[in-house]
């Protein structure tokens, strides 16, 4: 897991819960694989935006991963507290530039994917539904959802084995969301 280029992005994104409420989700990638979902709240202030990080720098440190550096905007909630958690860690901080989405491409598209894919689709109660459909999505994308860069392998599981006779070829399809995502395998 540990690449000379290991890094992490980070982006805070916005959607409004059936009630009207607006719902904060702060959202991490590493670039090299998978993408976390940190949390959810309707009040993303600054003590929360830094307990999302203390988490995450513990939960890298767990799994022994080898984080060179953190790109995140230039939104206002992430402070100096939020960069300190990381500079302790010692990682460096790089901000995107004023007016730059593709500085921090990987994470934007991921942005677009969730909600054309899930959040356009998908009412939402309650916080806690939100981070339910969330962690469903999350789980798709890191374990199952093909990606061109890994050889149409999903960044979790190896490369499935070539199909040779499309005649036994057996698919099952698996809804994940309510039926808003569809997965497909083979079947034994």
């Amino acid at each position: 897991m540990a690449a000379d280029n290991e890094h992490w992005g980070y982006r805070r994104i916005a959607g409004e819960l059936l009630d009207g409420t607006k719902a904060y989700v702060l959202a991490a990638i590493e670039h090299a694989t998978r993408i976390r979902i940190l949390g959810a709240t309707a009040h993303p202030g600054g003590q929360w935006i830094v307990q999302q990080a203390r988490n995450l720098c513990m939960d890298l440190d767990q799994a022994g991963a080898d984080v060179k550096f953190v790109l995140h905007d230039r939104d206002a909630t992430f402070h100096e507290g939020f960069d300190a958690v990381f500079t302790a860690a010692g990682l460096r901080i790089v901000r995107s530039g004023v007016r730059m989405p593709r500085m921090n491409s990987i994470m934007e598209r991921w942005i677009g994917g969730c909600r054309r894919e899930l959040l356009d689709r998908t009412l939402i109660w309650n916080l806690p539904h939100l981070l339910r459909i969330l962690a469903a999505f999350e789980r798709h994308h890191n374990d199952h959802r093909p990606h061109m860069a890994l050889s149409s392998a999903a960044p979790l599981t190896p490369l499935p084995a070539e199909v040779t006779d499309l005649e036994a070829l057996r698919v099952r399809r698996r809804d994940r969301v309510g039926g808003v995502i569809h997965e497909y395998q083979h079947a034994a």
